[in-house]
């Protein structure tokens, strides 16, 4: 019977994928990777020959209806991305939801994702919280930040390196200077770190030491 597995891989140290999404990945007919080249090195260290294809941000509302009728011929398929969990903040929503309606059985299996030890690690209230992802990166930026400063659960963000001093910059704004804030980057890897602080103790931080790696943010809820 043909269905969807959505299956997360390493976000750093290859030791964090499961012995199940091995398992999966080796007898599926067909992975889709976000980046193929990518995916290439993390199947090649397991020893999985399964047939790659690409899906990624840029295809994929090109691809589904091809890959739906594959799933209703028969096909097995395993979506990946480079790193992580599909469809946080990645491809892969649009196919798990034109499985389910098509009548697909999708199945996540459960695995690395970057917020989850970011969250943790941050020290920050945990029992409510919002995922936000990227922020918009011009049109609709203001409106959020202005939304979320009123927010009062602790908020999550992702955000890239080159990025990190703008929105650090503008959480001070919206959110005031003495909020307190977390950011974790390069999770699992040689040099992971977490700082802890105000945002302007962050800030001055990064400002001094630029920042390399994926990064996640995680910010206070208003008082």
């Amino acid at each position: 019977m043909s269905k969807l597995y959505i299956v997360p891989t390493p976000i750093g140290n290859l030791k964090d994928i499961t012995f199940r999404a091995i398992d999966v990945l080796k007898e599926a007919d067909l992975i889709l990777a976000e980046d193929t080249r990518t995916s290439g090195k993390l199947l090649k260290h397991f020893e999985i020959n399964t047939p790659t294809q690409s899906h990624h941000m840029h295809n994929e509302h090109k691809t589904v209806e091809n890959l739906i009728h594959k799933l209703q011929a028969g096909t097995t398929i395993a979506l990946i991305s480079d790193a992580g969990t599909p469809a946080i903040s990645d491809p892969g929503f649009l196919l798990t939801r034109a499985c389910i309606e098509n009548k697909i059985e999708v199945e996540c299996l459960p695995g690395a994702t970057a917020f989850v030890p970011a969250l943790v690690n941050s020290g920050l209230p945990n029992d409510k919280f919002v995922f936000e992802g990227f922020l918009p990166v011009k049109k609709g930026r203001q409106t959020r930040l202005k939304l979320l400063a009123e927010e009062t659960r602790t908020m999550v963000f992702y955000e890239s390196p080159h990025k990190l001093i703008k929105t650090l910059t503008h959480f001070c704004e919206y959110f005031g200077k003495e909020r307190q804030i977390s950011v974790s980057r390069e999770l699992t890897k040689l040099y992971e770190e977490t700082i802890r602080g105000t945002a302007k103790e962050v800030l001055e931080h990064y400002t001094n030491k630029p920042p390399k790696g994926e990064i996640v943010i995680i910010m206070a809820g208003k008082k």
